[in-house]
This record gives structure tokens, C-alpha cells and sequence, in this order.
């Protein structure tokens, strides 16, 4: 008797996950008017956002793990360039929070925005920009830094 209302008071037990959300990190676009930027500079600054996540605590979702989601679902670039297939691959992959952003370059400035969303509801948690001169790689991963900072001021 006493076992059974030990298992049943478990078995009831909400499981309430522990630690900080996961986040997922994806590569920020350039949307500078005519975008041809140089090639691996969004996965450059996905991971300098990563690097500023897991400086908080947050658990990151392996972007291998994101991209193996995508394989599994057959998924073409058409269909991830929705923000709600992305989510979609948030829920799948264990992530709770994602982060999307792009960088704009005009002329001598550069722009980068980042903005933080809850997978279950879409609802965008966060935003961070950061502006300042355009000045190659360097100074790109220095706003997207700062701006990573920004979204995740204080951890989970």
C-alpha cells in the first residue's frame, strides 16, 4: 500500500526541466542591399553568439544537432527561411529559446540586430542592436559581441 501511493504520487509529479533554457543559435543573414558578403561570416558570428551564451550559463544546442534536424526533415532553404519552421526545429532539437538576427552594411556603418524568441510561442523575448563602423570581420564580431552581450544580460 504504502508502495503503490509512493509510485502514484510520482507518476502524478510534474517534471519540471532544471538548469537554464537551451537555447538554439542560428547563422544571423546579411541583409545588406546586394548581400554578398564573405563566405562563413554568419557561422563566424553565430558562434561569438554562442560564445556569449554559454558565458551566462545557457546550454547551447549544437548547431550539428540543428543541422542534423534538418536533414531528418528534408528541409530545403526555401522552407528554412521561415521563422516558424525554425521554431519548429527548436521544439524537435530540446531548444526552448532561438536566437535569429542579420547584420546590414551601408557605406562605412554596419548594423547588426538579434532578437531572442521563445519556441512554444513565437514571442520574441529579447532584442539587442548594436551600430558602428564598418570595418571588416573585426569589427563585426566586436558589435555582434556586444550585442550578444545585450540579449543575454544576465543569463537564464
Amino acid at each position: 500500500m504504502f508502495v503503490a501511493s509512493v509510485l502514484s504520487g510520482c507518476a502524478s509529479a510534474p517534471v519540471i526541466p532544471s538548469g537554464p533554457p537551451a537555447v538554439a543559435v542560428w547563422d544571423p543573414e546579411d541583409v545588406s542591399p546586394g548581400a554578398a558578403g564573405e563566405q562563413g561570416i554568419e557561422e563566424v558570428l553565430a558562434l561569438r553568439i554562442v560564445e556569449a551564451a554559454r558565458a551566462r550559463g545557457l546550454s547551447v544546442v549544437e548547431r550539428r544537432k540543428l543541422l542534423l534536424a534538418v536533414e531528418e526533415l528534408r528541409l530545403g532553404s526555401s522552407a528554412l527561411a521561415e521563422e516558424s519552421t525554425r521554431l519548429r526545429l527548436g521544439r524537435i532539437t530540446g531548444a526552448r529559446q532561438m536566437v535569429f538576427g542579420g547584420y546590414l552594411t551601408v557605406g562605412n556603418r554596419v548594423r547588426i540586430d538579434l532578437r531572442l524568441v521563445d519556441v512554444e510561442t513565437g514571442k520574441v523575448l529579447r532584442t539587442a542592436s548594436r551600430t558602428g563602423p564598418a570595418g571588416g570581420i573585426d569589427a563585426l564580431l566586436d558589435l555582434c559581441g556586444k550585442a550578444a552581450d545585450d540579449l543575454f544580460p544576465g543569463g537564464g
